[in-house]
């Protein structure tokens, strides 16, 4: 399934009297789910739930970060696309800055007194005052846009590949970047990014896996299964993949969520038996 698939099927849901079909595509037009190396070689994490919040289900994230306890989202889909101040605690949308209708947000980060914003498929970003969310310009990248980060002097982004793409974050230019691998399988679909430690966090697109990867290697050291965070119970209306994660550096806190999901969660990691 295709991120334009899910694009004309949330048109169609939006259409008095939709209905979800009850099959989006056969299973082999979706992309595989990485196998992560046996629990050993590269660790595998499962979680606690420390915490729920309300989170906004119309919201389609793409970018989450908390900075200086303040919670950022970017929001995509057409006509929808956003970047948000939004309160932990409610849920509520504090702050809106709604991008023009030919831009489909993908991933934000805070550098600085800066927000970045990546778009999907235009080739174009956009840096905001942190405060304001005043428009101060635009940058063009020749790839797609999906997930971005940054580790205090570099931005780091990925487009759906297996690649991250190290860019310098006044010019844009790219200064590197790094296959990911497991072992020596590349993992592909690589989505939100957060920069926790020294490593990248990543959701991989349409699992509920996060890889944990070594930015200076590209090597996975370890695996997150977040499998049935969400419970039937939030699954009410549609739902689309895990996405999003935030880590609050101040508290140690790690926060992850999915698009059109009405849940928020605060996790710890635990190690899987």
């Amino acid at each position: 399934m295709n991120r334009l698939f899910v694009i004309m099927l949330l048109a169609l849901l939006a259409l008095p009297g939709a209905v979800l079909p009850c099959s989006c595509s056969s299973p082999e037009a979706l992309p595989a789910t990485p196998t992560p190396t046996p629990q050993g070689i590269v660790p595998t994490y499962t979680y606690n739930v420390i915490a729920s919040y309300p989170h906004d289900g119309g919201a389609f994230t793409q970018g989450l970060v908390i900075e200086d306890g303040v919670l950022y989202e970017g929001t995509g889909l057409y006509g929808r696309s956003s970047l948000r101040r939004v309160d932990l605690e409610t849920g509520e949308v504090l702050q809106l800055y709604e991008l023009p209708e030919q831009y489909f947000g993908e991933g934000i980060t805070v550098y600085g007194d800066r927000i970045i914003q990546l778009t999907w498929q235009a080739g174009t970003g956009f840096v905001y005052d942190r405060d304001s969310f005043e428009l101060l310009r635009e940058f063009n990248y020749p790839t797609e846009g999906w997930g971005l980060t940054h580790n205090g002097e570099r931005l780091i982004m990925s487009d759906g590949s297996a690649t991250l793409y190290f860019l310098d974050p006044d010019t844009f230019e790219e200064t590197g970047r790094v296959e990911v691998r497991d072992n020596d399988s590349p993992v592909r679909w690589l989505n939100e990014l957060e920069y926790i430690g020294g490593n990248v966090y990543a959701n991989v697109w349409t699992t509920d896996l996060i890889a944990i990867i070594n930015p200076d290697t590209g090597g996975v050291t370890g695996w997150i299964d977040l499998e049935g965070i969400l419970s039937p119970e939030d699954r009410t209306g549609y739902v689309d993949v895990l996405n999003g994660i935030a880590y609050d550096a101040e508290n140690d806190r790690l926060f992850v969520t999915g698009k059109l999901w009405p849940r928020l969660f605060e996790i710890e990691l635990t190690t899987l038996d």
